[in-house]
Parts: structure tokens; C-alpha cells; sequence
């Protein structure tokens, strides 16, 4: 299989469309180059075409039918599209269809009329056949040919005769003459009068014929017919409508207006515009006619041949222009190849993927490009290669960064004994995270075992692994590695976290919005108020969500999540998640209250609570230090068995009767030190901003009686108390009370303040 790629087969001609005449022999060639042996058959309508003394297969490949027939039985026509099939132990490759149609020519279908002229007149006759091939038209007068030497007779090659400048020696009678291989037909008599002199009355131009809509292949000649009559006789121009210049090269105009263009291209088309104007005057007439251009398909890419291993992918462009669009399929050994579990077309058709190649793939692809203006095909070979025809996978790969924009890559030498059929690398690279599609790969001499890749992103991860190639094919790719240009570490990822049910919890997190910025990330977790975080959980760049299970039910946890790269970890994002399960009730004396809270809210209201519980206690304590000592906003003289109310509460609510209903805290005395109260605050607020929880229980419990009482205007305090009175306000509950009565009071205050 070394020179099996130097010897494909390849078409030198290909069958052409021909019009063949009845009892008359008729060849179409096939001429190939490639491997002998080959072995060249023929199809007709896409059926084998089978030989016969009368139809036959020569040497060189080219069909030979003795004597073409139309016989009354449409099976046995020999018209039909044709093509050939060239096949060696490489695969088939199939010509284009060549179309072959009987020379016929039927009767006119439309004839010359007979007219009258003024002398100075212009005359038209037309005649219309459709003869395969196209008739050649000529006309007679009188029965003789007419002649054509005179400028005043303008034949254009649809049937038309223009007489212009009539004169009484241009009456007599017309007809047309219609001639192909097939037959020669004339078409009925017309008579042409010639009435006296042009009478010398004002006559507006008239367009007698304007253009037709025409389509034509490039490189053909375009007609648009324009005759116009008047008094005086008006001048005929032309113009395109979309303003642009119809040029000169290749344009003639035929007898009075006839334009015409030679070796039409795709700049032709369009719509032109014929004027019949007035001489002298801006008075005149206009028709229009639309010009289209097609082109056959032409090919701007060819699918080129490749050898790869079993197992490997293959992939084959094609792409093709022509006017228009050209639709593409595509065959395999001469069989349309249809989509399936590892054939992939796509981009209309113009790229074919092979996966998991195996050997029953080994064959001749070709791509057919068709439209309404012809075909063209272009074909590629695919070889299987075995494993033991290709080179082993490179080893020892290994990177380093070298600046912002450059890594070096190396790589081991291949044993002596193989280093021989090697005749190059290939090093693919991209950024981590990206689609392979958008993969680059450069080419290394087989002699080179060091590389050096510039023009890279500052800071990026990229991706690489290197493959050995013989002239059989590529080998495996060796192991990918990873490395990171210089430039600094990732930015700290934004992260969010949600409660999925008491002991679960869901991590989510922005991907960074540029592929290769983050090699991957590291996720932590802790139980509040423990120290030692668990992980990390490494993850992958692409991954942005992570569940963490197995919690302890309703605790406390802090999230940590860094990114990193090769050149270190970013700053950490750390984040607060209470695992309260929704809908726990508080047990404690005072009422019950309920928590509210939705999945994916816990970790956002558990900070704003713990926030609005610091600030709670830090408005106190302020206020506290600021009027302690002044014994004047708070203070009064109560009573040493009961809290005394507030000397205007009975003008805020109107009815001095409505004291007896307040609640009463009986056997308190008057309240608390400052001492104490200066301990408790100190304390609470050292552990709450420090270890994100409450360590006293009993001290937050004072504050929550103080503050409560204060908030709700209940009652006044008096700050002359010893330590021992405060065991009667705690009345024997125990520390689960004390939480429970906490979670009540600040977070029914932290959900109304939210809400």
C-alpha cells in the first residue's frame, strides 16, 4: 500500500451529452489511468447496461452502439442518461451522467403571418419549432432564398425575420426553413403587402417586440430583440435597470436595435431595459426583458486522499460553486452514501467525518455537484492502514511555560529501529475547554524533538498531545498534556449555593468567559464553628456545579471554591450555608414562630440574619455606652418585684386601663450591671464576627430579653441589679430553649425587616 495513493484511479474523459440519429452507430467515451488491472462498465439510467452484439464494451472503455434505435417500447430506446463505472482493487469510481436524446424535429407550432406595410415600414414574421438539436432557421421568399446581404434584413436565430425601411420590391410571400440531423421542415406561406407612401401624420413610437425573459449557460450568446415604429422612426438604446453599464466588450446590436452579447458571463445577468425614443423629444416607449446567466458546478475544493488507521476518523471536504447553488451527495464506490452511526454529513453536504473507520471503509469517495446547468464529480481514496504499518505514539511529552505568549514542548526519541519510517510530527494544541473543531496543529521535522509555540494567550491552559506520521498513516496521539502560559493565576470564581434537603447540599459557579482562563477548581467545605475544611474536591474546567451529601442535618457550613491554573490558585470565594430544613418550629416559652424560607434562599437569608443579629447588637451596645451612665433615657424608679412601663405609655395607647393586660415578668428585680452587660456584649460580638456563631448562649439569651423589651416599648429598665438575679429570668430553661427562643425572636425580626 506504499504507492497505492500514486495510483488512483482517475477518469482522462468522461461520457458528454450527445444527440444521436436513428439507424446511425453512436460512441461514448470512458477513457481512465490507475492500477491495472480495471475493470470499465457501463449504466444506463442507473441500471447495468447489459452488452450485446449491437451494443459493446471496447478495450479502451468506450460504448459502442452499432446503430441507435427508437423503438415503440420505451424499455428498449436506447435514449436514457449514460455513465460509466471504472473499478480495481482500490474501489469504483463512476463518471458523470451523460444525457442521450434522438434527433427529432416535429412540425412548426408557430407559423409566419401575412401583413401589410407602409412603404418606410418595418415588418416582422416569426416561426417557432422545437427540433432536438435546435433547428438552424433560414428563410425564403418566393420560394428562393432570401437574401441576406441586404442590411434592411436583420434573421436572428429564434425564427425572426426584421424588415426594416420596406420597400414595394419587399412584397411577396415568406416562409421558414427548419433543418437539423433528423430532418428538414418549412413552415406555412405569409404574405407581405406594400401599401403606398408613409403618410406624413405623426405616428408615437411603438415597441412592435420587446425583449423576452432568456436563460442561458455562460459562455453562450444572448439575443433580446427590440423593433419599434413611429413617425418620424424612433432611435432604439439600451440600458440595464439596475443602472450599471452593459459594457462593450462582446456587444453588437443587430439591424435597428437587436442587442446582442457573445460569451455571456455571470455579470450578464440582469434586466435590460430597450427605449424606443422620439428623435428630438424625451417622448418614448420602454419593454423590459430579464436575462439569466447559469453556470455549471466548478469546484473551489477537492476531497483529498488520505490512509488512516482502523479505529481513526477521516474527514473530506468538497465545496463547489455554480449558478445555481449546486446540490452535492456523495458515493461510495459508485453507491450514494447515506448518514449513519459513523458517517456525518454536514454543511450542506460539503464535509463528510468518518469515525471508528474500520477496513470495510477502505474505498473511492466521490462528490457529485449538480444543478440545472450540469454536473461535476471530484473523488478521494480512503485507506485503512493496520496497526502494525503505523508508527508508535510519541512518548515522554512534556511542557513549560516560556514567557506570556510562549511554551516549549519536548518529547523522546523514537527507538532506531522505527525512527526510519517516521517522516514527521504533528503537535496539536488548544485551549483547554474549547471544542476540538477549534484545535490547531503544526507540522515538526521528523528530526526535531524539541518545539517552541508562540503567539499564545497570557495566562491561558492549553492542551496538547503530539502524533508520529509514516507514510501509512498517523499513529495514536500520545498522552494530552496540559500547560499554562505565564501572566498570573485565574480570578476568583463567583459562586452560588442551594439547599436541595436537610443534609444536601448544591454548589453552582460562573465558568470563566474566555476558553483556557482555568485549568479547573477546588471545592471546600467546613462545619461551622469546626476549623479543619474538608477536600478539596478537584474539578474539571468545564464542570460548574458540584452536590455535597452526607451533611449533618440542619447544621452550619462555610463553601470555599478557588480556581486555579498552572501558575497557582486564585483568591477563594467563601460563602455561608445553613441547612435548616424549612418549616422548623421553636419549642421555647413565648410562642412559636416559623421559618419561611424557599430552596436555593437559605444561604442568602442566613447571612442577612446573622447581619441584622451583629447590627441588633451593636445598636444596643451603642446606645448602651452613650446613655448608661446618664441614668435619663431609659431609667425610672420601679418597683423591686416587677419592670415598671414607660411613663408615656399610656399616651401612646390612649387607655390607662389597657397596663393590667401588658405581661408581666414577676420575682425580676429592676435589671442588669452595666458590667455585665458590658461583658456580654464584648463577648458576643468577639465570637459572633470571628467564628460566624454564638458561643454563650446564656449571655445571648439576656440580650434577647433587654432588646425585646426595648424594641416593643414594654417595658423600661433599670440597671441596678446583682449577677445572681439573672438565673430567675432564665427560670430553669435549658440551652435547647435558649436556641430555640434565639431562632424565633431575630429571625420572624430578620424576615419581616426583608420581606
Amino acid at each position: 500500500k506504499s504507492n497505492c495513493l500514486a495510483s488512483e484511479l482517475a477518469f482522462l474523459l468522461e461520457p458528454s451529452d450527445v444527440i444521436a440519429v436513428r439507424d446511425r452507430p453512436l460512441m461514448l467515451d470512458c477513457q481512465v489511468q490507475g492500477e491495472e488491472p480495471i475493470t470499465v462498465t457501463w449504466r444506463k439510467n442507473g441500471v447495468p447496461l447489459p452488452t450485446s452484439p449491437r451494443v459493446q464494451v471496447l478495450a479502451n472503455g468506450t460504448l459502442f452502439i452499432q446503430s441507435f434505435q427508437k423503438r415503440k417500447e420505451g424499455n428498449d430506446a436506447d435514449m436514457g442518461e449514460y455513465d460509466c463505472a471504472a473499478q480495481n482493487r482500490y474501489g469504483m469510481l463512476v463518471s458523470r451522467k451523460a444525457k442521450i436524446l434522438l434527433a427529432s424535429l416535429p412540425k412548426f407550432h408557430t407559423h409566419p403571418v401575412s401583413m401589410s406595410v407602409y412603404e418606410a415600414g418595418v415588418a416582422r414574421f416569426q416561426c417557432q419549432i422545437n427540433g432536438v438539436p435546435e433547428a438552424t432557421i433560414t428563410w425564403e421568399k418566393d420560394r428562393a432564398p432570401l437574401n441576406t446581404t441586404d442590411n434592411r434584413y436583420t434573421l436572428l436565430p429564434m425564427g425572426i425575420l426584421q424588415v426594416t425601411g420596406v420597400q414595394k420590391a419587399d412584397a411577396g410571400v415568406f416562409r421558414c426553413v427548419a433543418t437539423n440531423p433528423a430532418n428538414t421542415r418549412y413552415s406555412h406561406e405569409a404574405t407581405l403587402n406594400v401599401t403606398g407612401g408613409t403618410p406624413r401624420i405623426y405616428k408615437e413610437p411603438v415597441i412592435l417586440s420587446g425583449p423576452q425573459n432568456l436563460t442561458i449557460t455562460v459562455h453562450q450568446t444572448a439575443i433580446l430583440e427590440c423593433i419599434a415604429t413611429g413617425n418620424p422612426r424612433p432611435i432604439v438604446s439600451w440600458s440595464r435597470l439596475d443602472g450599471r453599464s452593459i459594457g462593450v466588450e462582446g456587444i453588437q446590436v443587430l439591424g435597428t436595435g437587436n442587442l446582442m452579447i457573445s460569451d455571456v458571463s455571470l455579470q450578464h445577468s440582469g434586466v435590460y431595459v430597450c427605449a424606443a425614443n422620439r428623435p428630438g423629444t424625451r417622448m418614448r416607449r420602454t419593454a423590459l426583458g430579464q436575462l439569466v446567466v447559469q453556470a455549471p458546478p466548478e469546484f473551489l475544493q477537492w476531497p483529498q486522499s488520505v490512509s488512516k488507521p482502523a479505529g481513526g476518523s477521516a474527514v473530506f471536504t468538497c465545496v463547489a460553486q455554480g449558478v445555481p447553488k449546486p446540490h452535492l451527495i456523495w458515493l461510495r464506490n459508485g453507491k450514494v452514501l447515506m448518514p449513519g452511526e459513523n458517517v456525518k454529513l454536514t454543511n450542506h453536504n460539503s464535509t463528510l467525518a468518518l469515525t471508528r473507520i474500520t477496513l470495510e471503509d477502505e474505498a473511492i469517495y466521490q462528490c457529485i455537484a449538480e444543478n440545472s446547468a450540469g454536473t461535476n464529480q471530484a473523488s478521494a481514496r480512503l485507506a485503512v492502514a493496520q496497526a502494525k504499518d503505523l508508527p508508535a505514539a510519541p512518548q515522554g511529552l512534556a511542557a513549560s511555560a516560556l514567557s506570556t505568549n510562549a511554551v516549549q514542548i519536548i518529547w523522546s526519541p523514537p527507538p532506531s529501529n522505527i525512527s526510519d519510517s517516521i517522516i514527521g510530527y504533528v503537535l496539536a494544541i488548544r485551549k483547554i475547554g474549547e471544542p476540538n473543531s477549534l484545535e490547531l496543529q503544526e507540522a515538526i521535522s521528523k528530526s526535531t524533538f524539541q518545539q517552541d509555540v508562540t503567539n499564545l494567550e497570557a495566562a491561558t491552559t492549553y492542551s496538547l498531545y503530539l502524533k508520529a506520521y509514516s507514510p501509512f498513516g498517523a499513529s495514536q496521539p500520545s498522552h494530552t498534556i496540559v500547560v499554562t502560559t505565564l501572566g498570573g493565576v485565574p480570578t476568583p470564581p463567583t459562586f452560588f449555593t442551594k439547599v436541595v434537603n436537610s443534609s444536601t447540599m448544591q454548589v453552582l459557579w460562573e465558568l470563566p468567559s474566555k476558553a483556557g482562563k482555568a485549568e479547573g477548581f477546588r471545592l471546600s467545605y467546613r462545619r461551622v464553628p469546626h476549623s479543619d475544611f474538608q477536600g478539596p474536591i478537584q474539578l474539571p474546567c468545564h464542570v460548574n456545579a458540584h452536590t455535597v451529601s452526607n451533611l449533618e442535618p440542619g447544621a452550619v457550613y462555610e463553601v470555599k471554591l478557588v480556581a486555579y491554573n498552572g501558575n497557582g490558585e486564585s483568591d477563594c470565594s467563601k460563602r455561608l450555608v445553613s441547612l435548616a430544613e424549612e418549616g422548623m418550629s421553636d419549642q421555647s416559652a413565648g410562642g412559636n414562630s416559623l421559618c419561611h424560607c424557599r430552596d436555593g434562599e437559605v444561604s442568602l437569608g442566613s447571612i442577612v440574619i446573622g447581619i441584622h443579629i451583629g447590627t441588633a447588637c451593636i445598636i444596643f451596645c451603642v446606645f448602651f455606652l452613650i446613655f448608661g451612665y446618664r441614668h435619663s433615657l431609659f431609667c425610672s424608679k420601679g418597683t423591686q418585684d416587677s419592670w415598671s412601663l414607660p411613663r408615656d405609655y399610656t399616651r401612646q395607647n390612649g387607655n390607662p386601663k389597657d397596663v393590667a393586660n401588658h405581661p408581666r415578668v414577676e420575682s425580676l428585680p429592676q435589671v442588669v450591671t452595666q458590667s455585665l452587660l458590658l461583658t456580654t456584649c464584648s463577648t458576643v460580638f468577639n465570637h459572633f464576627f470571628h467564628s460566624y456563631t454564638f458561643v454563650s448562649h446564656f449571655q445571648v439569651y439576656v440580650l434577647v430579653e433587654v432588646l425585646d423589651s426595648i424594641l416593643q416599648n414594654k417595658y423600661t429598665i433599670d440597671w441596678q441589679v446583682d449577677f445572681a438575679i439573672i438565673h430567675k429570668l432564665i427560670d430553669g430553661k435549658t440551652i435547647e430553649d435558649l436556641v430555640a427562643k434565639i431562632s424565633s425572636s431575630f429571625i420572624s425580626r430578620s424576615k419581616s425587616i426583608l420581606i
